[in-house]
């Protein structure tokens, strides 16, 4: 599962809640994000009380691991499968000239992070069956998601032949199966997160990745009844009071509700909006009895 989004509508807290709904449901659970250093700060990570995950697959609780996939590391793994050798690979990837061509060539380094997760998608377990059960990847923004998805086909047309092109192939099966992967969108009920997350959804169509559907984090609650908002809003008027915004945001909320609904025929899940102490829990909650919005007739 490919959890992406725009930056700031709770894709780490979404994430974390999955995992954390896989697990109790036991199965065997790797959640991951994507880092540019080891030694980065990770707002995944601290859902489950540490600062950043390991640059392995590290236990979190039984049955669920914790990982950050870095390009350097599947760089690594992916010289080791070719040269046969972890040695030689880390050897060659000591060299300065290689290094800087690595960060510096275009599409090194989704190919590197591309190739870890491969890896994980790739490993078994004791009974024969996949290692990981269900994966989890809380993706980067809009841009580096797309970058990510659409990299198999961009590097197959330049590499058609080869070990390279041999591991697209086999990670692009994974991505683009819909039995076996699905991306999953979360946005706000706010106008920019809307049209980022409309945008982002063509861009994955146009990768083939197939979409579960969007999850629409912080839905507000309306506390009043139709009745009761009719008689404030007259009350109110166009006074600047204390509170107008609050009592105005259902009734946005409900306008870009309706935009998404109308640019997409996907299922959008409402969450509902928490305080932060409890978040985790609370979403789990939620997710468990989750259910998509209904559309009208029209």
């Amino acid at each position: 599962m490919l959890v992406t989004g725009k930056g700031g509508v709770g894709r780490s807290s979404v994430t974390a809640a999955l995992a954390q709904l896989a697990r109790a449901r036991g199965r065997r659970v790797l959640v991951t994000e994507i880092g540019d250093a080891p030694e980065d700060y990770s707002p995944l990570a601290r859902y489950f009380g540490r600062d950043r995950f390991s640059v392995e697959p590290q236990v979190l609780e039984p049955g669920l691991r914790g990982v950050v996939l870095l390009a350097r590391t599947g760089q690594e793994l992916f010289l080791k499968s070719v040269l046969r050798s972890g040695t030689i690979a880390r050897a060659a990837l000591s060299s300065d000239v290689l290094r800087r061509l690595l960060s510096a060539g275009p599409s090194f380094r989704e190919m590197g992070v591309f190739f870890q997760l491969l890896t994980y998608l790739r490993a078994q377990h004791a009974d024969g069956k996949p290692e990981y059960e269900l994966i989890l990847v809380d993706m980067p923004a809009t841009g580096h998601t797309l970058s990510l998805t659409g990299l198999p086909d961009l590097l197959l047309k330049l590499v058609p032949r080869g070990p390279i092109a041999e591991s697209l192939k086999e990670g692009q099966a994974y991505l683009n199966d819909p039995t076996r992967a699905a991306a999953w969108l979360v946005t706000l009920p706010e106008t920019l997160p809307v049209s980022e997350c409309l945008e982002l959804i063509d861009g994955l169509r146009k990768t083939q990745v197939p979409i579960g559907g969007v999850m629409l984090n912080r839905m507000p609650v309306d506390p009043f009844t139709p009745a009761e908002r009719a008689l404030l809003t007259t009350a109110l008027g166009h006074r600047d009071v204390l509170g107008h915004e609050s009592f105005d945001r259902p009734l946005l909320t409900q306008r870009e509700l309706a935009r998404l609904l109308a640019g997409t025929s996907l299922p959008v899940y409402p969450l509902p909006e928490f305080a932060h102490a409890g978040l985790i829990g609370s979403l789990k909650t939620a997710l468990e009895t989750i259910a998509p919005i209904a559309r009208s007739a029209s």
